[in-house]
């Protein structure tokens, strides 16, 4: 019987090498099983929820009757209950009537754990060039911190040398495997799909944009960042992207392998992926092949588009206050939403339209904001996260607080009865820049539901059932005022 030797290092339990020699054992494995490696095809469709679906195709010759087949190569998280298998060449006429999933990979710890309380040996080596040789025969008693081994009547603690074991554990495999009791009426070459869904794969679009010197106009360039760690390499697949918040039912965790996974360069020419709806989501479509390889960061530009209309908006919110609902001590309390924030957003808005060059489905992620220096050169000035957006939707980034301009919100009257409150505020935004500017300055009633402007000192839009918003002119180097009085009341 071949041997399975381990190098040990006196200060370092996990070893950089590890030799495994187990040719009879592996052989003796091997044999009860027909082995199905070699994807022919793979198409792989990934979800930005840390999921894919695995389309692969393979031949494989069969006798008619049932026999035993192990389909290796497939994802080390995959979810063994999503596999669906079936016959391309003769539908119908092949099934699985068993199915097991192993996963329990061979490791320096797993080998060594398996032999805990059973006989190792270890070859030490010493002289000047290590010509002289001792063999050292012991019980494992444990693993943890390093190896410790009772020889004899004595305890070794962390020795060095080369460990030696007699056999391959069972029940160790060499990488994930599914192993099918198959049914099978034809015999000879078939051509068979499995499909399967796994974990540890996920995508993610990150969009860089560079605004020209005036931020009239923006170019903007889309990636697709795929992150793969799966467990699976995916060889020249067919790739699709599903961009969408798709439901999964969520289980309680699967234990494998000791860890809990939780059940849930120049610019294209042409357009590199083709964009269509699919149900309620989605669907980006390679137009080629790709691998994607195990532990792989891989990116592939997905839209592109220059002179894109932009719209530089500066947007003071004074009010630093979350609303908690109407409620009887938000009409009494004075002090709701009086407290001040000086900091006025800068923001870039623009329309994902056809006519400003974009209207495709932007799916959600980071955009990086660059900006042309006098010398050329691009400077970051900021990024933001968007959710996906439809075609026809505008994209707004915040990118920072403006440095130069500053708000300042003050409660100047507050009058309240049994079933009234009258509250006034004076607004300032002071403009320090060398040219003039337009602030929107938003507001937030947050007292009561029924509310009414009785007084004001210019016009004013009504964005939804409590916010009001104001467009104040600031002229350079100075500073704008506005006032208003908001009337509530109750039954």
């Amino acid at each position: 019987m071949r041997k399975v030797f381990i190098p040990a290092l006196l200060d370092n339990f996990v070893s950089n090498r590890v030799n495994v020699i187990c040719g009879i054992a592996l052989l003796m494995l091997a044999m009860t099983f027909e082995t199905i490696s070699f994807s022919q095809e793979i198409d792989l469709t990934v979800y930005n929820q840390n999921l894919g679906l695995v389309k692969d195709r393979r031949e494989i010759k069969l006798d008619k009757g049932v026999q035993r087949i192990e389909f290796t190569d497939v994802a080390a998280q995959i979810d063994p209950t999503s596999v669906h298998f079936k016959s391309l060449s003769y539908p119908n006429k092949c099934s699985v009537l068993e199915q097991n999933f192993e996963y329990d990979l061979i490791s320096r710890e797993k080998l060594l754990q398996k032999y805990i309380g059973k006989e190792i040996e270890l070859e030490r080596r010493f002289g000047k060039d290590g010509e002289k040789k001792e063999i050292i025969k012991g019980a494992l008693l444990s693993t943890s911190g390093g190896l410790t081994i009772k020889s004899g009547d004595k305890i070794l603690v962390n020795p060095s040398g080369e460990i030696s074991l007699s056999k391959l554990p069972e029940g160790l495999i060499l990488k994930p495997t599914l192993l099918w009791l198959l049914e099978n009426e034809i015999s000879g070459e078939h051509k068979i799909e499995v499909d399967y869904l796994t974990n540890g794969i996920n995508w993610n679009a990150d969009y860089v944009i560079v605004s020209d010197k005036d931020d009239k106009n923006l170019d903007l360039t889309g990636w697709v960042t795929i992150d793969n760690k799966s467990g699976a390499s995916y060889k020249d697949a067919k790739l699709k992207l599903i961009a969408g918040d798709i439901h999964r039912a969520s289980p309680p965790g699967v234990m494998r392998n000791g860890m809990m996974y939780e059940t849930k360069a120049k610019r294209a020419p042409q357009p590199q992926f083709e964009e269509k709806a699919f149900f309620e989501y989605h669907l980006y479509t390679l137009q080629r092949r790709t691998t994607v390889r195990d532990n792989e960061t891989k990116q592939i530009e997905f839209v592109s588009a220059s002179a894109v209309p932009v719209k530089k908006l500066y947007i003071y919110d004074g009010a630093a206050q979350k609303f908690y609902g109407y409620n009887q001590w938000s009409r009494a309390d004075r002090n709701y939403g009086v407290q001040s924030n000086k900091k006025v957003y800068v923001m870039l808005d623009f329309k994902n339209s056809k006519e400003n060059n974009l209207g495709i489905p932007l799916p959600k992620g980071k955009m990086r904001v660059y900006k042309e220096d006098s010398d050329k050169s691009l400077e970051f000035i900021g990024e933001d996260f968007i959710e996906h957006t439809p075609k026809d939707e505008n994209v707004r980034i915040y990118l920072g607080d403006a440095f130069d301009i500053v708000g300042e919100r003050v409660q100047t009257d507050f009058k309240n009865g049994d079933d009234f409150a009258d509250e006034s505020f004076k607004i300032t935004v002071r403009n320090h820049k060398e040219e003039p500017i337009e602030v929107r300055v938003v507001e937030k009633l947050y007292r009561w539901s029924n509310w009414k402007i009785t007084q004001k000192s210019q016009d004013y839009e009504k964005k939804d059932a409590r916010t009001i918003e104001y467009k104040l002119k600031v002229a350079k180097d100075s500073e704008s005022v506005l006032t208003y009085t908001v009337h509530y009341w109750w039954d």
